[in-house]
């Protein structure tokens, strides 16, 4: 199973809390106010800090699907 990263950026509030905890994975976008994703199937390696991105997201815009290909 890979991983495979959602954001939402229609209920995203701009808390920047996902850059914080996996930055290799998430960026803002300061004009629009809202997360980017930049990698949407980040390496297995970078799970616990996607997952981290995801809990502590006060929005609730981040979302992981299991990719089982």
């Amino acid at each position: 199973m890979s991983l495979h990263v959602v954001a939402d950026r229609d209920i995203c509030q701009g808390h920047q809390m996902c850059q914080g905890e996996a930055p290799d994975v998430f960026a803002f976008d300061e004009e629009a106010d809202v997360v980017v994703v930049l990698d949407e199937s980040p390496d297995e390696s970078l799970r616990s800090q996607v997952v981290a991105a995801v809990t502590y997201c006060p929005a609730m815009a981040l979302a992981i699907e299991e990719d089982r290909s």
